[in-house]
C-alpha cells in the first residue's frame, strides 16, 4: 500500500461535518483523534494507507431547487476550506496527474464527487458550474428519483433516463466529469451506458448477485464495463454487502423514523436510539471477508481492471468488523492477500483503476469540446 495506495470512491465527511458542528472545524478538529465522532481523521487516513479520497459533496433529496443548489456549494466551501487548514496533508486535485503528484509528494489527493442529480437543479449550466469548481464526478440520482433519472430505491418513473437525462450524461462526457452510477436503477445504469463515451464508475456499490439489494450492481451492468472501461468501486455498507444485514437495518431505519429522524441520520442523538435498538436486537456483522467475497464476484465477472473500493464512511451509521473506519483498509488487502490475490492486481484495486479512469475520462472530454461547445438544451425542451 506505500507505492499503491488506496483511492477511495466515496467519503461523507463534509457532510457529517455540517450535521454534527456546522461546519465549525475548530469543534471537529480533524488533526485530532476524531473515533466515536467521525469514521475520518488524518491520523487515521494515514493508517488506513488512503492516498487519494473523493470527498462526497452530498446534499439529502429533501433539499431541493434552489435549496439544494446553495447547500451543495456549502459542501464544496467545506472541502475548499479542509485543503486550505490541512495543506501539508491534503492536496487539491482536479486531475489524474495531480492524483499522481499527490502520491509522489506524500499528501492526500482530494477530490470532489456530488451524490444525486438533484444537486444541479435541472440546469446543465449548473453542472458545467460545479465542474469549474473542482466536483469530478456527479452520482445520477441519490436515494429518490429526479425529474430525468430513476433511482434504485424509488418507484420507477423516468423507465431509466429522460431525453434531458441523457443530454446531462453527454454534457459530462464533455465537461471531464465522471458519470457515478451508484444509486440509480438498473435501467438508470443500462440507459447511461448506452449513452456514454467515457467510461463510468459506481463510487460506491457492490454486487447484486452476492447481495440481491437494488443499491448493487447486476452482473449484466457489471459484464459491460470492459467494453465502457469503468470501474465499480465495492462499498462496505453492512445493509448493502450482508444479506442478513438488509431486513434488520430496515427495522432499524423504522425505529429512526418512529422518533422523529432521518434514516439516514448519524448525529449523536440518532446513534443513540440506533445503539438502544441494537441492545435489543442483536446486529448481524458483516467483516472484511464479506467486503472480500464482493470483490472476488466483481473481479470474475468485470476483470481486475474494472474495480476499486469506495467505502462510504461517515455516511453510513455500521460498518464491517474490522473496517471500522478509514484505518481498516490493510485489513481489506491483507484478506484479499489470503485469497491469492497478487500484488499487481491488488495495485490496480486500490489505486490505478481510479486514475486510469479519470485520465481516460480527461481525454474524452478534450474530443468532444474539438467537436461541440457546452450544451444549452433544457429539461422543458427535451422532456
Amino acid at each position: 500500500m506505500a507505492s499503491a495506495p488506496v483511492a477511495d470512491g466515496h467519503n461523507d465527511l463534509p457532510w457529517a461535518l455540517r450535521e454534527h458542528c456546522g461546519y465549525d472545524l475548530d469543534r471537529l478538529d480533524i488533526a485530532r483523534d476524531q473515533r466515536g465522532a467521525l469514521h475520518t481523521d488524518l491520523a487515521r487516513l494515514r493508517a488506513g494507507g488512503v492516498g487519494a479520497q473523493f470527498w462526497s459533496v452530498y446534499v439529502p433529496c429533501r433539499l431541493t431547487g434552489d435549496n439544494a443548489v446553495s447547500a451543495t456549494l456549502e459542501q464544496i466551501d467545506a472541502v475548499d476550506r479542509l485543503l486550505a487548514r490541512y495543506p501539508s496533508e491534503l492536496a487539491p486535485a482536479l486531475t489524474a496527474d495531480d492524483m499522481e503528484q499527490a502520491r509522489q509528494e506524500g499528501r492526500i489527493a482530494s477530490l470532489k464527487g456530488a451524490e444525486g442529480g438533484h444537486s444541479i437543479n435541472n440546469s446543465l449550466a449548473t453542472l458545467r458550474a460545479l465542474h469549474t469548481l473542482g466536483v469530478r464526478y456527479l452520482t445520477l440520482t441519490h436515494n429518490d428519483n429526479n425529474d430525468w433519472a430513476d433511482s434504485a430505491t424509488d418507484a420507477p418513473r423516468a423507465g431509466g433516463l429522460t431525453a434531458f437525462g441523457r443530454e446531462v450524461v453527454r454534457e459530462m462526457n464533455r465537461c471531464g466529469m465522471l458519470v457515478d452510477l451508484s444509486h440509480v436503477a438498473a435501467s438508470t445504469m443500462r440507459d447511461a451506458l448506452d449513452t456514454t463515451v467515457a467510461p463510468v464508475i459506481f463510487s460506491h456499490s457492490s454486487a447484486r448477485a452476492v447481495c440481491d439489494h437494488p443499491r448493487n450492481i447486476p452482473d449484466d451492468v457489471l459484464e459491460r464495463l470492459p467494453g465502457n472501461g469503468g470501474v465499480a468501486m465495492a462499498t462496505f455498507v453492512p445493509k448493502f454487502i450482508l444479506p442478513a444485514a438488509v431486513e434488520w437495518t430496515a427495522r432499524a431505519d423504522d425505529n429512526l423514523r418512529a422518533h422523529g429522524f432521518d434514516h439516514l441520520d448519524t448525529t449523536p442523538e440518532a446513534m443513540r436510539l440506533h445503539r438502544a435498538f441494537e441492545a435489543e436486537n442483536p446486529r448481524p456483522i458483516a467483516t472484511a471477508a464479506t467486503v472480500a467475497d464482493h470483490l472476488d464476484h466483481m473481479r470474475e465477472v468485470a476483470g481486475v481492471d474494472h474495480i476499486g473500493i469506495g467505502g462510504d464512511y461517515d455516511g453510513t451509521a455500521f460498518t464491517p468488523a474490522g473496517l471500522d473506519d478509514v484505518a481498516g483498509y490493510p485489513n481489506l488487502i491483507a484478506e484479499l492477500l489470503t485469497r491469492g490475490w497478487s500484488r499487481a492486481d491488488l495495485a490496480k484495486l486500490t489505486w490505478s483503476n481510479a486514475v486510469r479512469v479519470l485520465r481516460d475520462a480527461e481525454a474524452v472530454a478534450r474530443e468532444q469540446q474539438a467537436l461541440r461547445g457546452p450544451s444549452v438544451a433544457t429539461i422543458a425542451s427535451l422532456d
